[in-house]
């Protein structure tokens, strides 16, 4: 049954009535991928792009975002066609109440008195199609740069990147802007030189991304396959240092495979700058450190949070093959990320997209995390603890920062206290 709109109106008053936006999550996040009035999703609406009706378990991903067969659903998106799929695919899995919204574009985002909702930084979460248009010498949506680098992210795992990378993409190792003998962000002029030596400067847009490649803690180094954490650990040092312009390709390398887009072997030689351009950091704010986090635990207007996974802040491992001690910052606020230290769940989709700004925010402010306190994240070593802040950041939260030395640091001096077991 096709709805109109204002039947949908009608529609948002109902609670057991939920909206089913079938787009790309980037249209989802803001983009205006249809040359529409206004980018964004409409308000109170689910991200469910149609892809995902591909994966064998999506009846379950349905389930996992609270949408319900004794729900009335109503779906939308950019193509008629499609939409009708999506809704027979949900009538065969015994949802027996949907309905169809045809005029999202040429109604509901034409007209500035329905509400829309969007990803207040979207801009800097980027889709493949975004970069295909940069890289081939147009100029996409909300860039008004000359000048630009795409850099392919990995931890001491170049084959990562010489196996298949983004046309003209250089390669960046996380061990050019952190230290692996405490595994923080290196000095200024440490950062200086490695940015210049990528031939980076403070008004660069820099797109970075990563290659998801299975993470096996029995590794010896088991980042090397989490290069799409890594891409946003060093995106996270670069806006520290003073990049104005940083963005990350939604998805990684998996959201450029699956467009199809041309894959390159070549290794592309980087070409260095004299000259960052500005002295670093331009925003230390943006780091915490062991000083700051103890300011931090005892102040009601802060919060330190910890995005490990439950067996490491209950101490039962410490999640890396590097860190002996086990436990956690007291005081911290468990912040899950997921199963381990080398992956995401909680804070990314099936496809490695960012999951749907909504649902974090729902997850933190159950638990306390809210934008009004100075919010530091940190794990074992900063890369999750990073991918966290990347997510707050993005949503315009205005005080969010990394705890850089994360358990990795605090458990070092013993002097530190800590905790194990379940908390009180």
């Amino acid at each position: 049954m096709n709805i109109s709109t204002t039947e949908l109106q009608k529609k948002l008053n109902n609670k057991n009535a939920i909206l089913v936006d079938i787009r790309q999550v980037d249209a989802y996040n803001g983009w205006c991928v249809k040359n529409e009035s206004r980018g964004g999703h409409i308000q109170g609406a689910k991200s469910l792009p149609t892809k995902w009706t591909k994966y064998m378990d999506w009846i379950e991903i349905v389930r996992s975002k609270g949408i319900f067969p004794e729900n009335e659903l109503v779906i939308y998106g950019y193509d008629t066609e499609e939409s009708e799929k999506v809704a027979e695919l949900f009538k065969r899995a015994g949802y027996n109440d949907v309905s169809i919204y045809n005029h999202f574009v040429e109604e509901w985002s034409a007209n500035p008195d329905l509400p829309i909702d969007k990803l207040e930084k979207h801009k800097q979460l980027v889709s493949a199609k975004w970069v295909n248009t940069l890289i081939s010498g147009s100029k996409p949506q909300l860039y008004e740069n000359n000048k630009y680098i795409v850099v392919h992210s990995h931890y001491r795992n170049r084959d990562a990147y010489l196996s298949g990378h983004i046309p003209g993409a250089i390669d960046m190792d996380t061990l050019a802007l952190e230290a692996p003998e405490t595994w923080n962000r290196r000095s200024p002029d440490q950062l200086k030189n490695a940015l210049e030596e990528h031939g980076i400067t403070s008004d660069t847009t820099v797109v970075l991304y990563g290659k998801f490649m299975f993470p096996d803690n029995d590794d010896p180094f088991p980042g090397s396959a989490a290069g799409d954490i890594g891409a946003i650990r060093n995106a996270f040092i670069m806006m520290y240092a003073g990049v104005k312009d940083v963005r990350i390709l939604n998805g990684g390398f998996q959201s450029w495979e699956d467009e199809g887009f041309e894959v390159s072997t070549e290794d592309v030689a980087k070409t260095s700058v004299s000259n960052f351009g500005v002295p670093i950091p331009q925003k230390p704010e943006l780091a915490v450190d062991v000083p700051e986090a103890k300011e931090m635990l005892s102040s009601k207007e802060a919060e330190l949070i910890c995005v490990r996974s439950w067996p490491e802040y209950i101490g039962e491992v410490s999640g890396y093959n590097y860190i002996e001690k086990k436990g956690r910052i007291p005081g911290a606020v468990f912040g899950n990320c997921g199963s381990d230290a080398y992956h995401m769940e909680n804070y990314r989709n099936l496809d490695h997209t960012i999951r749907e700004f909504h649902e974090v925010q729902a997850i933190w402010e159950e638990i306390g995390i809210t934008p009004d306190k100075h919010l530091a994240f940190y794990c074992g070593t900063g890369w999750r603890g990073s991918e966290a802040f990347f997510n707050a950041w993005l949503m315009g939260w205005p005080r969010v920062s990394v705890f850089d030395g994360g358990w990795f640091e605090w458990s070092n001096d013993p002097d530190n206290p800590f905790e194990t077991g379940n908390p009180e």
